[in-house]
């Protein structure tokens, strides 16, 4: 698979991804509330030639099987939460911005250090880690976001795809997910994608341009109402074209996805002259999450050292911030490099600071780290007291939920486990992370069959329907498998034939 790196996604997929889902059809205009529409463009076309919400979010979700299948997909249940919660506080203070589809967005990140960030159909939005790291504050942060939400939710994929027929999405979306696993010549990708699509890209160009004002202009109504500092987004624009009139290189890839022109930014100017000021302050997560990134945007022992060297700067700005989120930065690379004893002394460190000042609001992060670090060292039963601490706490915390799972099978307490992980499972059905926990706690209590039975939902998800129909064969196989579970495998395996049998049909097999 095509790794999402500045050589590979950055390089390549990335782009031909977004740029095959601005060359497919002609736009089509979804209506506004009569506010929004005096200061929007009108993209043309009737509501009959949209990409309908439910066809949208299948696209979106084949495309995302894609992306967490590669190495390059942050998996990581802490970025996670921060930038969920983060897009949480946009959409709650702009519930018009879910439109009416009712999205679920979804916001993730990818390691890549260019600055870039994308929206995919149906409320999936990623980050290039390399564009958390530059932001100089949640401002700006926030500012990419919602610009990011304004395309979802004014439906531009579903306008520029609505023209085509929806039984052709599926293909559609194999094309997109060939276009990640692309390895060796993208310029045959290009040409493979592009072909007799030259007119199309020509009249897109104009609709591109005035859909990424629109974008614009919502993230700007987003970023007044969560309470953001407006001029975030010019800052950060116009930071962006400073380095490409700077860089010998080519320009950065925010700029080639989403073009930046002096016109864009005039009119943003122009919205905000006169507004009062209104400054945001930064969270202490803000800080810490960068921190963190930083050390998983390059997971080797020159990236560690790198790390290293810019931590130890960042003691410099002598600033509360600053400080903590450098301890933290330095502890996650103690425990990279299995120096628990300095990990354990950091984070006293961080403790000590804390309650000799704790002006700080409390943070998900911080104890998250120090369940952690309990597990790490042994200490199970302090880990599980802080776990159930937490639970209480920070209840919607996807870390915090996690580490209470392996606080649980750490002291013992694996029926307690599986049942709070079936009751998870039940909640969100798509979350590949608790099928892979809940077949691990079958698998250390000798259940085979629930294990395999498990697993094989596990890679329904992961859209590896071949490996969930082998993991059906070894549950019927197991000899625990009882007459009950024989009757799910079996009603099961003919689901994910079927569907199975759809898909081949579908690639013409």
């Amino acid at each position: 698979m095509k790794r999402f790196s500045s050589s590979g996604w950055q390089g390549s997929s990335l782009r031909l991804l977004i740029a095959a889902l601005f060359a497919l059809a002609s736009p089509s205009w979804i209506a506004l509330t009569p506010a929004q529409a005096q200061n929007l463009p009108n993209l043309g076309g009737t509501d009959g030639e949209e990409l309908s919400p439910l066809m949208e979010r299948k696209l979106g979700e084949q495309i995302m099987q894609s992306i967490k299948r590669d190495r390059d997909f942050i998996n990581d249940p802490v970025v996670s939460d921060y930038l969920n919660n983060f897009g949480a506080v946009l959409l709650a203070a702009n519930p018009q911005a879910r439109a009416d589809t009712g999205y679920d967005f979804l916001f993730f990140a990818v390691r890549d250090p260019s600055l870039n960030a994308f929206a995919l159909p149906g409320g999936f939005i990623g980050m290039h880690s390399g564009l958390v790291l530059s932001a100089q504050s949640e401002s700006e942060l926030a500012s990419v976001l919602s610009h990011e939400i304004g395309h979802v939710s004014q439906r531009h994929i579903a306008r520029m795809i609505g023209n085509q027929k929806q039984d052709s999405l599926l293909p559609l979306a194999g094309i997109l997910i060939g276009l990640l696993a692309a390895r060796s010549s993208p310029d045959l990708a290009v040409a493979s994608m592009m072909g007799g699509t030259g007119l199309a890209v020509q009249r897109q160009l104009g609709f591109s341009r005035d859909a990424e004002r629109e974008a614009d202009r919502v993230g700007l109504q987003i970023l007044r109402t969560a309470g953001f500092d407006a001029s975030g987004m010019v800052n950060f624009f116009g930071r962006l074209q400073t380095a490409s009139r700077n860089s010998n290189d080519s320009a950065p890839a925010y700029l080639r996805t989403h073009p930046v022109t002096t016109e864009r930014i005039a009119d943003i100017e122009a919205r905000i002259r006169n507004e009062t000021y209104r400054q945001h302050v930064d969270s202490l997560d803000f800080a810490l999450i960068k921190a963190r990134m930083r050390v998983l945007q390059n997971d080797t022992p020159q990236g560690w050292r790198d790390s290293a060297v810019f931590f130890n700067q960042l003691f410099k700005q002598e600033t509360r911030p600053a400080i903590l989120a450098a301890r933290y930065g330095l502890a996650l690379l103690a425990i990279k490099q299995r120096d628990v004893n300095r990990a354990t002394e950091l984070l006293k460190e961080i403790n000590e600071d804390v309650q000799r000042k704790p002006a700080l609001p409390a943070t998900s992060i911080l104890t998250a780290f120090k369940i952690e670090l309990a597990l790490i060292n042994n200490q199970s039963a302090e880990a599980l007291k802080l776990a159930q601490q937490a639970r209480t706490q920070y209840p919607l915390s996807r870390a915090i939920t996690m580490l209470y799972v392996d606080t649980l099978l750490a002291t013992g307490k694996r029926d307690e486990a599986i049942l709070f992980l079936r009751d998870l499972v039940q909640m969100h059905k798509q979350d590949q992370s608790l099928y892979q926990a809940l077949a691990k706690a079958y698998a250390d209590q000798g259940k085979l069959a629930l294990q395999h039975m498990t697993l094989t939902e596990y890679y329904v998800l992961a859209g590896s329907l071949p490996a969930a129909l082998e993991q059906l064969r070894l549950a019927r196989a197991a000899n625990d498998a009882s007459f009950y579970d024989q009757a799910m495998i079996d009603a099961r395996e003919r689901e994910l034939q079927v569907t199975w049998k759809e898909m081949l049909k579908q690639k013409g097999k």
